[in-house]
């Protein structure tokens, strides 16, 4: 009895380490099998309904549980705002900045503190560098409340640093492109919404009897909404195109004339509600408006000063011709210039001259057509209605 109880006590150890390398070894090599296996989902898994219930309902809790801490939940990501522009309806209302500005900025610091001063009115000329004198004529007469911006049809910009003002001014240049096709591209009324007036004038006009904050003060107690100033004949061309925009003496503002043959319905262009494209001037709303009009193609702007009218009411209260700041056209074709001579003879400006004319008539016919199909959508006799003179 002895002896066998020995054994067994010497038996036993040797036995219990057996177990254990057993379960060691199988243990491991079900772990390398388990993570050779693809992952199963417990739903396509037999289970017993019970133990298939409760597994759902913690996925449940911890799906609900995740979702609550995540910042872009499908809540977040379903923002639809039909009121913002165009485009932005996905943005929370709070971000959207639908308007900007042409405001200089710094590079470094606060942008809050960037602006020390805003300029309330723009003035803008489409210029070469051959009428450099002119215009820095010109710019001496709007002073540091307007920002200035200089469109060059010639490519040359870096030469203007030689007046002080250039280096603040703003610069857009582009080969052989007319004002009008600078003002639809880079005056969007979102870009130039923080401006009361905006001045879009060519680079030939002698500014001698102008004085821009005088100007404006008679725009503001007439109410004009479109205006320019009086065209005084050049005593080298002695050319005046309309008499509504011809200078009167002894006057502020006039708002109508007598056009001799073409005044039948004397509240329409040209004798009422008419300025030149050469000089206008516009408010911040009526330029949301003419800008609209603006064709993309049509880059001279020949009829625009006929349409003007469209965008104010009642149009021959609210455009007219200050008398009181002058100016005078001088009539340098240096745009014309800049056109191509054709293969029948003409010369450069002859092209560039019909082309105007030939645009006139296309605008024309496009608004004409544009009115008909509107009135005609609306059930409206378009011939009873005086729309063109």
């Amino acid at each position: 009895m002895v002896t066998a109880t020995r054994s067994f006590k010497i038996r036993k150890p040797s036995e219990s380490m057996r177990h254990i390398m057993l379960l060691f070894v199988g243990g491991f090599f079900g772990l390398i099998i388990g993570l050779s296996l693809p992952p199963l989902s417990i739903t396509k898994l037999n289970l017993p309904y019970g133990l298939l219930h409760i597994s759902c309902v913690q996925e449940k809790n911890i799906a609900r549980s995740t979702s609550s801490q995540d910042p872009l939940s499908a809540t977040t990501k379903q923002i639809w705002v039909p009121t913002n522009p165009k485009g932005a309806e996905r943005l929370p209302p709070g971000i959207v900045k639908a308007e900007s500005d042409l405001f200089l900025r710094r590079l470094w610091g606060i942008p809050s503190e960037d602006l020390t001063f805003k300029p309330k009115y723009l003035v803008t000329f489409t210029v070469g560098y051959e009428q450099k004198k002119n215009i820095d004529a010109a710019v001496k007469k709007f002073s540091k409340d307007f920002t200035i911006l200089l469109f060059h049809y010639d490519g040359r910009t870096t030469e203007w640093d030689e007046f002080e003002w250039s280096k603040q001014a703003i610069h857009v240049s582009v080969h052989k492109q007319t004002k009008w096709w600078y003002a639809k591209r880079f005056l969007h009324p979102d870009i130039v919404a923080p401006y009361d007036y905006i001045f879009v004038w060519d680079e030939d006009l002698g500014v001698e009897n102008f004085n821009a904050e005088e100007y404006l003060k008679l725009v503001r107690k007439h109410g004009l909404e479109i205006s320019q100033p009086a065209l005084e004949p050049s005593k080298s061309t002695n050319a005046v195109c309309w008499n509504m925009t011809r200078r009167r003496e002894h006057s502020e503002v006039h708002k109508e004339a007598v056009e001799q043959g073409r005044c039948k319905y004397p509240l329409l262009p040209p004798c009422a509600a008419f300025v030149e494209i050469m000089a206008p001037v516009f408010s911040r709303n009526a330029w949301r408006c003419v800008w609209h009009m603006i064709q993309n193609e049509f880059v001279h702007g020949w009829g625009l000063d006929f349409a003007f009218r469209k965008c104010v009411e009642p149009a021959h209260e609210k455009i007219g011709v200050v008398d009181a700041q002058w100016i005078v056209h001088q009539g340098i074709p240096s745009l014309g210039n800049q056109g191509e001579a054709q293969t029948s003879g003409k010369p450069a400006w002859r092209a560039v001259k019909e082309r105007c004319g030939r645009e006139w008539g296309m605008f024309q016919g496009r608004l004409t057509n544009a009115e008909k199909g509107y009135y005609k959508s609306k059930g409206i006799d378009f011939s009873n209605l005086l729309l063109h003179n």
